[in-house]
């Protein structure tokens, strides 16, 4: 027989070989977890950046306010070969004639009416920028509801562990008591295998739920940002908050949630595009100025040519231009962004019904994992103390093994239902948060 007590001191031995995974662990609490994800979460930082190319997008010159001044300048080097036939005087020869000629110019060019068109573009860059801090917000929001569902996965598989650790501890004491009858001649060897089975079992399970674990973890140092093999230990526990109400949340729900703000701020960006094709019918008045140098050295080719040459000066104007028929394409494209403006409002329509009925089945599960926590509590008050009855019975030879077993299996379905419950309702419960913005008020308190 392999002895239980050499059997405990390899487990004590291996444990000491993987320090990484017993000592120096990081403290993690929920708020703590938080703070790291708002700093590190990838996703929370690329929407930021995003936010910031729609802020800077947001100027006078890109709306079209601003006149556009260029410079250009050019100068060219040359060398020509000539030959010119005369009828009254001897013809002309020249090889290698070189010239040089400069020209600059500074233009300017301001639109001063595209039928308000710059207004509503300025208009649309500002709606823009708001949708792109909306979407910020959403992000932020659906990542501080992951992180906290991730931060309580974690605590579900370690109190899963304790539960296990404690029904191994019933079936190290299962064998100790095979073992002891087994010496004073009151059982049989089977019996003490049977429980070694049962114990070893029981150890396959917890490797099992550590690597569920350590699988969690993994996933929360993930959405954190950070690398994936830091261990911690979880310090938060499951607590529901029974307080939520249905009518609250739902109001809460059209009014702050920022996927129906975007929404509704796509329906006004819909409309700037319907009104900016409409200015593209009426005329377009822009002034135009510029200033020119040129200047032109050569050696002439005849006695006709001259041998320098300058011009400067400035000229002014304004450009009127109306559109009069480009093919009916602005009856298209006016037509497609009214299409447009109606396809917006049923997206909108169908995100505010799907989101309520997120917001139902969540509230739906919620109100139920309520109940059945109550119940599922009170069964494992029951399973522990038949449990630890039952051991000791069999301690006394009043009971099976087959029933200490029973009971022991009893107890540990029932705590990881319990934890199974607590963990689900606490889901639902950030969900509905999640989904009435709730969370971020959290987090801002």
């Amino acid at each position: 027989m392999f002895p239980f007590k050499t059997a405990a001191l390899l487990l004590a031995m291996a444990a000491l070989l993987l320090p990484e995974r017993t000592f120096s662990q990081e403290k993690l609490t929920l708020e703590e977890a938080i703070r790291i994800g708002l700093e590190k979460n990838y996703d929370i930082r690329i929407a930021d950046r995003q936010e910031d190319i729609a802020s800077n997008n947001v100027t006078l010159g890109n709306a079209g306010f601003l006149p556009a001044v260029d410079a250009r300048a050019t100068r060219v080097f040359s060398e020509n070969n000539s030959k010119q036939e005369f009828v009254a005087r001897p013809d002309q020869i020249r090889k290698g004639a070189s010239s040089n000629n400069l020209n600059s110019s500074v233009n300017l060019n301001w639109v001063i009416f595209d039928g308000l068109g710059m207004f509503i573009n300025y208009d649309r860059l500002k709606a823009l920028e708001k949708s792109g801090d909306l979407f910020t917000k959403q992000v932020v929001e659906n990542t501080l509801a992951a992180i906290a569902v991730n931060y309580f996965e974690v605590v579900q598989q370690a109190q899963k562990i304790e539960a296990l650790q404690d029904a191994i501890a019933i079936s190290e004491a299962r064998v100790e008591i095979a073992e002891a009858q087994y010496e004073v001649g009151v059982s049989p060897k089977v019996e003490i295998l049977r429980a070694q089975v049962d114990y070893n079992a029981d150890r396959s399970e917890l490797l099992l739920q550590q690597e569920a674990l350590q699988n969690a973890k993994i996933d929360l140092n993930q959405l954190l940002g950070r690398d994936p093999n830091i261990n911690f230990v979880v310090t938060d526990s499951i607590v529901v908050d029974p307080t939520l109400t249905f009518g609250e949340s739902s109001n809460s729900l059209l009014a702050s949630n920022p996927l129906l703000q975007r929404l509704e701020l796509n329906r006004r960006i819909a409309m700037l595009d319907v009104r900016s094709i409409r200015a593209s019918r009426f005329p377009t008045v822009g002034v135009t100025s510029a200033y020119n140098f040129s200047r032109s050295q050569s050696e002439p080719l005849n006695d006709f040519m001259s041998r320098f040459s300058r011009n400067y000066g400035f000229n002014y104007g304004l450009t009127v231009s109306l559109p009069i028929f480009n093919g009916f394409n602005i009856n298209r494209l006016s037509q497609n962004a009214r299409i447009n403006q109606e396809v917006v409002e049923l997206e909108f329509q169908q995100e505010q019904i799907r989101l309520e009925s997120e917001l139902a089945r969540a509230y739906s599960l919620y109100l139920n994992r309520l109940e059945i926590l109550k119940l599922e509590e009170f069964n494992v008050k029951l399973a522990q103390e038949n449990s630890k009855i039952a051991l000791e019975r069999f301690r006394l030879g009043l009971l099976t093994a087959i029933e200490l077993r029973e009971a022991q299996r009893n107890e540990l379905v029932a705590s990881n239902r319990l934890i199974d419950i607590q963990y689900q309702a606490k889901t639902a419960e950030i969900e509905i948060k999640r989904l009435t913005r709730s969370l971020i008020q959290e987090d801002q308190q």
